[in-house]
Order: C-alpha cells, then sequence, then structure tokens
C-alpha cells in the first residue's frame, strides 16, 4: 500500500520556505500584527500557556485567543446536538445557569444549537463562557454566531488552535473537541446522536482522565447508554444531581484565585 501523502491543505500551519533568518523575522512579523489585532499567542512551552492543557497529547503547539485567558480556569463542557430538542435546549440553559451562578466557567464550541443556548444563557446569568472554536480565531462560524462569539470574546474568552485565517474543515471539529476535553475539568453531553461530536469528545474526556456527566435525557441514544457503565462517567437527572456531580469534581482541582463566592442554583429541576 502506498505511502499516504499529506497535502498542504491538510497541514496544522502554513507550509513556510526561507532561509532560518528569513522564517524567524517572518514569524516576529506576522506575531506582532495578531497582537496589534487583539490577538493573543501562546506558545507550549509559555508559563502562561493553560496547564490543563499540558497533560493531553493532542496539546496544541500554539493557542490563538480573544478575551481573558485565565490560570486554572475552572470549566465545565457542555455539548450536544445542532439539530437539537426543545428539551434539550432547555436543559442546556438550566445547566448553564446553575454552573454560571456558582461561578463555573461554562465551556462549549459555539455551533449552533445545544453550544449555543449554553454560551447564551452562562452570559445572561452574568457568568463566564469560554468558545472553543474549530476555525481560525478571525473566522466566525456558523456565521449566524459572530455577534456571540464577538461578545464572547469582550467578556470571556474565545480559543483556537489553528492559524488565525484558517477556515472551518471535516477535520478541524474533532481536533476542536479534544482541545475542549482538556480545557474543561468535565464534559457534560446533554444529548447527542450517534455520529455527533459530541460523542467524539465523551470518549476523548475519558481518555484524558477527565469525567463525563450525561444528562439522562443523553441516555436516549444506544451510545450514551453504553457508556453510563463506563468509570468515570456521571447520569444526572436534575440540577440537584448535576451540581452534587461538579462540586465533587471541582473539589478536587487547585480553586481558581478570585473564585469564591458564588451561589446556590435557584432552580432544583428535574430532568
Amino acid at each position: 500500500m502506498p505511502d499516504r501523502v499529506l497535502r498542504q491543505p491538510e497541514t496544522l500551519f502554513p507550509v513556510a520556505t526561507g532561509s532560518a533568518a528569513e522564517l524567524i523575522s517572518a514569524a516576529a512579523y506576522e506575531i506582532a500584527g495578531w497582537r496589534a489585532d487583539g490577538i493573543g499567542v501562546y506558545a507550549f512551552s509559555d508559563d502562561s500557556y493553560p496547564a490543563q492543557l499540558r497533560g493531553i497529547k493532542e496539546a496544541p503547539p500554539l493557542l490563538f485567543t480573544r478575551g481573558e485567558l485565565r490560570a486554572n480556569d475552572q470549566a465545565v463542557a457542555i455539548i450536544g446536538s445542532r439539530k437539537s430538542s426543545a428539551r434539550g435546549l432547555g436543559i442546556a440553559r438550566s445547566v448553564a445557569e446553575s454552573l454560571a451562578n456558582r461561578g463555573v466557567t461554562v465551556a462549549s464550541g459555539l455551533a449552533h444549537g445545544i453550544d449555543t443556548a449554553a454560551h447564551t444563557a452562562a452570559l445572561d446569568a452574568g457568568g463566564r463562557t469560554v468558545a472553543v472554536i474549530g476555525t481560525g480565531i478571525r473566522n466566525y462560524y456558523p456565521p449566524g454566531n459572530r455577534r456571540l462569539q464577538d461578545h464572547i470574546a469582550d467578556v470571556g474568552l474565545v480559543v483556537s488552535q489553528f492559524w488565525p485565517d484558517s477556515g472551518p474543515t471535516r477535520r478541524s471539529f474533532p481536533m476542536r473537541n479534544a482541545v475542549m476535553s482538556g480545557y474543561a475539568a468535565a464534559t457534560l453531553v446533554v444529548e447527542a446522536g450517534e455520529t455527533s461530536g459530541a460523542r467524539i469528545q465523551a470518549r476523548l474526556a475519558l481518555g484524558h482522565g477527565r469525567p463525563v456527566i450525561l444528562t439522562s435525557h443523553a441516555l436516549q441514544s444506544r451510545w450514551a447508554q453504553a457508556l453510563a457503565t463506563k468509570p468515570g462517567v456521571h447520569v444526572v437527572r436534575g440540577t440537584a444531581e448535576l451540581i452534587e456531580a461538579v462540586d465533587g469534581i471541582l473539589s478536587r482541582l487547585p480553586a481558581e484565585p478570585g473564585g469564591e463566592g458564588a451561589t446556590t442554583p435557584r432552580a432544583q429541576a428535574t430532568w
């Protein structure tokens, strides 16, 4: 079987040619341009690179950000279907609001459906949200979430592992899921079909040693039923069980400076 040739469009970063001095000069010029545009650039070797990403094998060599990158950000990823049900959207909003009210960062992928509901509910509750995106940080995907992405950059954080002007590809979103899993202390799946990216992230999270939380609503899918039997997976049936699971997970992490003062969620909903 012939060796597979990696074509330039499939590379993580653009292929450059020239002498070492020319490449260093060009890189410095490009980084200065990104920073002038308000884009943060963090290399794996930097002290400010997120510590929680260092322990996963998919840790990207570079991260690009807009917004506030915090050390020891205590985040829970809320993910699920793009074509979500009304019940799923309601659960995502309830979960995001409850976590935001406790001072927990809500991470998601800025896709339509569950992701958008989670980001929006966290913002509406006055909480912090982090969008881990599958394009370059100068791109907007889906285009309809442009205003939401800009708002998250203003008050939270947008993170990308891709060259700033990169567009979406089939491979970039599973790569995004790996980084989101590594960034978050746990991944919560609201609902997801058999071929959903949420299923990919749940599998990656367990591989990263991160707990996975499934809502009882997610158990409609056979893959979620099978996953629920594995170590490290929690099934929750309402806000009270969710908060109990999240508190147990976060209690084993270093406290984030300034993270005190979280409030109890106003509703103890059952799903």
